[in-house]
């Protein structure tokens, strides 16, 4: 079984050590596990809303595809890809937009307090609240819907717009057919976070990060600028709430965390363990920090493998948002022409019902039965395989109506369709067989 991850990176800022071990080390070996099918994109367009400074962008996007480069993640292993190079997310947001209440969007976090901090200060609700803001949930069920994601690794401050995301995807299977995979967040509970320099968590917020790929000698100065307490040499010293504690062992294998714990109970200088942090991080990132100035002086070729991988995206994402454009309504005008003007259509061009087979992240098989105009028809529960499925479509094919009765047990009833018209649209299968 083949689930789908996806995962977005903002392109607002320096990849530091706390997103190597909170984000970019555990994907890329993620991406590596079998059955998994990995999708990590650059979120550009995302960024536009934090950010007004167009060489940071440019800038960040860069740092960050040579970031998880660098750090080993294989481009044709994996869909690696920047946001805005996928012109169907942007057509499918607006896909979602008109499918969506607008009472959802103002129930947002972010969108909540910022309405909450202006109130705070005395000023209107919405003073400096753009719609872009307003509207992220939506471009973001558009990055994950539009590839059909399973799994959305994330922290729990996110679990809202993945159900944000379910909600709008079921809203449009509702009134469109069953185009949709409904997708599961998964909350990150043990992901690793460093402490920065002052001991607060590592972040561009605090402005307390260490650059993951800061050169040799301003590594060294970083770490020998991390906060201690002011326990002399000698003295027995806690690992509890230790920064530096925390961000060797994140580096460490066991047996070098042990010994450094046991260092500390018989009081080890503050100034040898941020040697021992610094060295420690060096020998893991030193590789890593070659292949990332490599990388950073060939843009180009950074620039070559993001469109390389918007190519294999795009094969995924073109033919679905042709199939979502079908079902609202975007359409070819030929055939209502020819109703219209009387002049019989084509033999064999006439829209037909469809088949479709898929597979679920329960690892079974089902399919559909979608009217030509992308209302959903019938819906076979699990099959144990792709062959067994296949062969209740067959049944159905060949004898229509009757087959029905026979396979009952292996549907699931669909709200408001009735048996004569899955019977009806299953005669004009057979009829169109016939003719052929």
């Amino acid at each position: 079984m083949t689930t789908r991850f996806l995962t977005g990176i903002t392109t607002t800022g320096t990849p530091h050590l706390g997103n190597f071990v909170g984000s970019i080390r555990p994907a890329v070996a993620a991406s590596r596990e079998p059955g998994v099918q990995s999708f990590y994109f650059l979120a550009d367009y995302h960024a536009l809303i934090k950010c007004e400074d167009p060489a940071r962008i440019q800038r960040s996007t860069l740092e960050i595809a040579a970031s998880w480069l660098a750090a080993g993640l294989e481009p044709a292993q994996v869909f690696f890809y920047r946001q805005s190079d996928i012109p169907e997310i942007p057509e499918l947001t607006w896909l979602l937009t008109c499918v969506t209440g607008k009472g959802l969007l103002n129930r947002a976090h972010a969108y909540k307090a910022a309405q909450d901090k202006n109130t705070a200060a005395g000023r209107d609700a919405d003073d400096g609240v753009s719609a872009g803001l307003f509207m992220y949930p939506v471009l973001m069920a558009a990055d994950i819907l539009m590839f059909k994601a399973h799994k959305v690794p994330v922290g729990r401050d996110q679990v809202q717009h993945i159900e944000m995301a379910r909600d709008m995807a079921a809203s449009f299977n509702h009134l469109y057919g069953e185009h949709f995979v409904l997708p599961e967040a998964q909350i990150e509970e043990h992901v690793a976070t460093l402490p920065g320099l002052d001991g607060r968590k590592m972040s561009k917020s605090y402005d307390n990060t260490i650059p993951l790929f800061a050169p040799r000698e301003q590594l060294r100065k970083l770490v020998a600028s991390i906060v201690t307490d002011s326990r002399a040499p000698g003295e027995p010293k806690e690992v509890e709430g230790s920064a530096l504690f925390q961000i060797y062992q994140a580096f460490a294998r066991p047996q070098e965390t042990e010994a450094l714990r046991a260092a500390y109970a018989q009081g080890i200088a503050w100034g040898e363990v941020k040697q021992l942090v610094f060295e420690r991080i060096d020998q893991t990132l030193a590789p890593l920090r070659a292949r990332y100035e490599a990388l950073i002086q060939d843009p180009a070729r950074i620039e070559a493998t993001l469109r390389a991988g918007a190519e294999r995206a795009r094969a995924i994402a073109t033919p679905f948002l042709r199939e979502l454009r079908h079902a609202v309504g975007l359409r070819s005008l030929a055939q209502g022409t020819a109703q219209q003007t009387g002049k019989p259509a084509k033999p064999g061009k006439a829209a037909l019902p469809s088949f479709k087979q898929y597979r679920e992240a329960d690892g079974k098989f089902y399919f559909k039965l979608v009217s030509p105009q992308g209302r959903l028809l019938l819906q076979s529960t699990g099959f144990d395989s792709p062959r067994a499925a296949g062969q209740a479509i067959a049944q159905l094919q060949q004898q229509g109506a009757p087959a029905l009765q026979a396979l009952a047990a292996q549907f699931t009833p669909v709200a408001g369709v009735t048996e004569d018209e899955v019977a009806a649209a299953l005669q004009a299968l057979q009829d169109t067989a016939q003719q052929t």
